[in-house]
C-alpha cells in the first residue's frame, strides 16, 4: 500500500514541476512514508526521521513531510513535538497535506495547480513518475483503504482507519490509465480485499471488479491481496478460475492454526474451517498456489499452541507463508489486555522452526516445475538476468541478450530452489 501510495504522490510532485533525486542533500522536498504495523518498520522510520535532522539544520527551505502508519489518521502529537522539523504530516494515502502545503508556500507551483494535480489524483488518474514511464510492468492499486475487523494484535484500524471502498469507477480510471502507460501486471489491494464494494452505496463485489478490469485492453494480468477467509466467496473463486487475466494465487492469511489463538486474536474462524476453504480453493482452480501468513509468540501461547500451527502448516503444503514474530503495538486490544508474555528466545526458535518447514515445503513444491515451461512475465533486469515472475507468483530468472521488459515468454525451468527458479527461453509449447 505504501508503494502505491508514494507512487501517487510522486506522481503528483512531478506534475508540479519538482523532479526526483538520489541525494537528500539536493531535495527541497523530503517524503518520508512510514510503516508502523511490526516494531522494526516503526524503528527503522524514527532512524530515518531522526537522520533528516541535520539536513533541515543545514538548509531551513527544506520541507520534510511525514507520511503513512507513523502519523495515521487521527494525527500524532507525540511524534510532532519529538520531531519539531517535520514541516507538514500527512495521513496515510493522503497526499494533499502536502501539495496543499507546497501550493501555499509558491514553491515551484501554483495553488491552484496543487488543487487540480489533488482532484485528478481523486478521480483514479495517474501519470507515472518519469523515471517508470514505459518501464513499469507491473503497478498496485489501492481499492480498499483501512479495516473495521480489528484483529486484537493489529494497528491497521487505528492507523489507516475504518474500512472504505475506492468508487468503483475511480479504480477502472486508474487502471485504464496505467494500461495506456504500458502497465501490464494489476495488483489490487486491501486488508481485507474481499470485502471490497460492501460499504458502497450500490454494493458490489470484487468478482464484479475482476470481471471489468479483465476487459481492459493491454492488461494481462489481474492480481488481489490480501484476503480474509471469512470473505472468500464462491463467486470470487468462480471469477479467478474464470478469467485468464487473473492469476491463480490467493494470499489468505491463518496467523494461527490453534483455536484458541485464533479465538484471542479475534480472526473469527477455526483452524478446521481454515483447511476446508484451502480445499475448496485447490479443488475450484487447478493448480492454484496458495500464501500465507503467520504470527508466532502470541500472548499466552504454548508449545502445544504452537505444535498446532506447525502441524497445519505441514499438512497445509502452502506454496508460500508470511511469518512474523508478535511485537505488541501501542492502542491495539493485545496491547492493553494481554501480557506479551511468550520470551523473545522461544519466539525466534519458533520461528526458525516454521521457516526451516517452508523452505522444505517450498523446495518440493517448486521441484516440480523442473524442466516444464512456464509463462514469465518479466519486470525487469536485475544484476545481469532478467527477473520476472509466473502467474502462479514463482520468481525466475533468465539470462538473456533479448529485450524482454514487458513481454509474457515462456521458460524452461533448469533449477529450482525454495525462494526463485532458473530456467531458459523456450520456444516449444508450455507444459
Amino acid at each position: 500500500m505504501n508503494v502505491a501510495d508514494s507512487r501517487r504522490l510522486a506522481s503528483a510532485l512531478e506534475q508540479l514541476g519538482y523532479e526526483p533525486t538520489r541525494q537528500p542533500t539536493e531535495a527541497d522536498v523530503i517524503v518520508l512514508n512510514t510503516c508502523v504495523v511490526r516494531q522494526s518498520a516503526e524503528d527503522k522510520a524514527i532512524g530515518r526521521l531522526s537522520s533528516l535532522r541535520p539536513l533541515k539544520d543545514h538548509n531551513p527551505d527544506l520541507v520534510i513531510n511525514l507520511m503513512g502508519c507513523l502519523i495515521g489518521v487521527r494525527g500524532n502529537q507525540k511524534i510532532l513535538e519529538r520531531f519539531p522539523w517535520v514541516d507538514v504530516v500527512s495521513a496515510p494515502s493522503d497526499p494533499e497535506p502536502l501539495l496543499a502545503y507546497l501550493g501555499q508556500r509558491g514553491a515551484k507551483t501554483s495553488s491552484d495547480a496543487a488543487y487540480q494535480q489533488r482532484n485528478a489524483l481523486l478521480d483514479g488518474e495517474i501519470i507515472l513518475p518519469k523515471a517508470e514511464q514505459g518501464t513499469l510492468v507491473s503497478a498496485y492499486i489501492p481499492i480498499v483503504y483501512g479495516c473495521s475487523h480489528a484483529c486484537t494484535y493489529c494497528i491497521i484500524p487505528l492507523k489507516r482507519g475504518i474500512e472504505r471502498s475506492r468508487p468503483y469507477a475511480e479504480i477502472l480510471g486508474e487502471a485504464h490509465s496505467l494500461a495506456r502507460q504500458g502497465v501490464k501486471e494489476i495488483t489490487l489491494l486491501g486488508q481485507i480485499v474481499d470485502r471490497y464494494g460492501l460499504d458502497l452505496p450500490n454494493p458490489t463485489t470484487l468478482a464484479m471488479l475482476l470481471g471489468d478490469l479483465h476487459q481492459i485492453e493491454g492488461i494481462q494480468r489481474i492480481r488481489f491481496l490480501t484476503s480474509h477467509p471469512n470473505w472468500m466467496t464462491d463467486e470470487l473463486l468462480e471469477a479467478v478460475q474464470a478469467l485468464p487475466k487473473v492469476c491463480p494465487h490467493i494470499e489468505v492469511p491463518i496467523q494461527a492454526g490453534d483455536d484458541d489463538i485464533l479465538r484471542a486474536m479475534r480472526r473469527g474462524y477455526t483452524s478446521a474451517a481454515y483447511r476446508q476453504l484451502v480445499a475448496k480453493i485447490r479443488e475450484r482452480i487447478p493448480g492454484v498456489s496458495i500464501a500465507t501468513d503467520i504470527i508466532v509468540g502470541f500472548p499466552g501461547e504454548t508449545d502445544a499452541q504452537f505444535q498446532n500451527t506447525y502441524q497445519l502448516l505441514d499438512d497445509l503444503r502452502m506454496d508460500v507463508a508470511h511469518l512474523a514474530r508478535y511485537s505488541p503495538r501501542t492502542g491495539t486490544f493485545s496491547e492493553r489486555k494481554m501480557e506479551d508474555d511468550v520470551p523473545d528466545k522461544v519466539k525466534m526458535d519458533r520461528f526458525r522452526r516454521l521457516e526451516t518447514l517452508q523452505e522444505e515445503i517450498a523446495s518440493e513444491i517448486n521441484a516440480r516445475l523442473l524442466g516444464k515451461s512456464v509463462p514469465v512475465l518479466f519486470e525487469e533486469k536485475k544484476r545481469g538476468r532478467w527477473r520476472g515472475r509466473t502467474p502462479t507468483n514463482k520468481l525466475v530468472f533468465v539470462d538473456s541478450t533479448e529485450d524482454l521488459l514487458g513481454h509474457e515468454r515462456p521458460v524452461r525451468i533448469e533449477w529450482t530452489g525454495p525462494w526463485s527458479m532458473i530456467g531458459m527461453l523456450d520456444s516449444s509449447p508450455l507444459g
